[in-house]
């Protein structure tokens, strides 16, 4: 297998704590401009099955597309949830269906991440029967510490993970444990951002003493976090995915996030935490409140959410993708996601 990117990786998923991941025996090329991963793509074995991110503003991987279809050459496309809210949401959908009205006839397929973005490519000209769900699968983590209940506080900790921008809506998730029920509930905080004056501000009106501010942390001190919190929140406006979504259920730890969240579908999945409606702080608060009640995980639950979790790791996703790839060449039926077909943590 061959990787071809622009550049190993972003800068903003480098200040976010991201690692390059390790991939094996796989091949990563880099391509930083559209000469390049033109040629590569040309220089690719007839046989070969090309998978690309996105069909539109996707950098030097449009005019690859291009040139796979005058060739000739199987390709598959990714594509994460689209934000089509507000008055723009008209025009992307309409965009997107004219894109997708003359390159359908020239894929194999669409890797549909998130869980409204199969049905969202479907209303927008794609065959159902190209269309699969898929995820953004993760490196599989090393078993998780038992280090759920922190010392010092019987609280129950909640846990955002995060930039401080406009998008990710922490200030949602502030007003919302403002609103609980129980006052015996703490939030920590990891990530920095532009917003991080009038945040802090808004939780010192709101919850006084009852936030931690953490700070931006490698991925892998991330992670111990995570295994200490109750519950993670991804309160987010949108999010193609929301990785730490994965990462909370990887980690024995249940996820709650909106719906315009990608990994909304996995949140539902895992038989734990849940989905609220984008935007409303009165739904986050009813399932913040039944969330508590049923208290805290126990070390076997735990342990069971994370096995469960495997589902979304790197080697799971790779067999998935791996069978889909030999069921859409055979005609056979394609299998189930991973998520589905073993059943959630609960």
């Amino acid at each position: 297998m061959t990787f071809v990117a622009e550049r190993e990786m972003s800068v903003d998923r480098a200040a976010q704590g991201w690692a390059v991941p390790d991939v094996g025996t796989s091949k990563i090329v880099l391509a930083p401009d559209q000469e390049q991963a033109v040629s590569l793509a040309k220089a690719a074995p007839p046989e070969a099955i090309h998978i690309c991110q996105g069909v539109r503003a996707n950098g030097v991987v449009g005019p690859v597309q291009q040139v796979l279809k005058d060739l000739g050459r199987r390709q598959f496309v990714n594509m994460e949830t689209v934000d089509d809210s507000g008055w723009q949401g008209f025009i992307k959908r309409a965009v997107y269906k004219r894109l997708f009205r003359k390159l359908s006839p020239y894929i194999s397929g669409v890797l549909a991440n998130g869980k409204n973005t199969r049905d969202w490519l479907i209303n927008r000209g794609v065959p159902a029967e190209k269309v699969f769900p898929f995820a953004y699968f993760l490196p599989e983590t090393a078993a998780r510490p038992s280090i759920k209940h922190r010392e010092g506080s019987n609280r129950y900790r909640v846990l955002f993970v995060g930039q401080f921008i406009e998008r990710k809506r922490l200030d949602l998730l502030i007003t919302a444990i403002s609103r609980l029920d129980s006052e015996n509930v703490e939030l920590a905080v990891v990530g920095s951002g532009p917003l991080e004056e009038q945040l802090r501000q808004l939780a010192e009106d709101t919850l006084p003493g009852r936030v931690e501010w953490i700070g931006s942390l490698p991925m892998d001190e991330v992670r111990v976090q995570m295994a200490q919190a109750d519950c993670l929140v991804l309160p987010s406006r949108h999010d193609g995915w929301g990785a730490v979504v994965s990462e909370a259920l990887m980690s024995g730890t249940p996820a709650i996030c909106s719906d315009a969240c990608g990994s909304a579908v996995v949140a539902e999945a895992s038989g734990y935490g849940g989905v609220f409606k984008s935007g409303s702080p009165n739904d986050l608060v009813e399932i913040l409140n039944n969330t508590i009640r049923e208290g805290r995980l126990s070390e076997p639950q735990s342990k069971g959410l994370a096995v469960w979790a495997r589902c979304l790791d790197g080697l799971a996703g790779a067999r998935y993708l791996i069978n889909l790839l030999e069921t859409r060449n055979s005609g056979m039926e394609t299998p189930p996601p991973p998520w589905l077909s073993n059943p959630g943590g609960c």
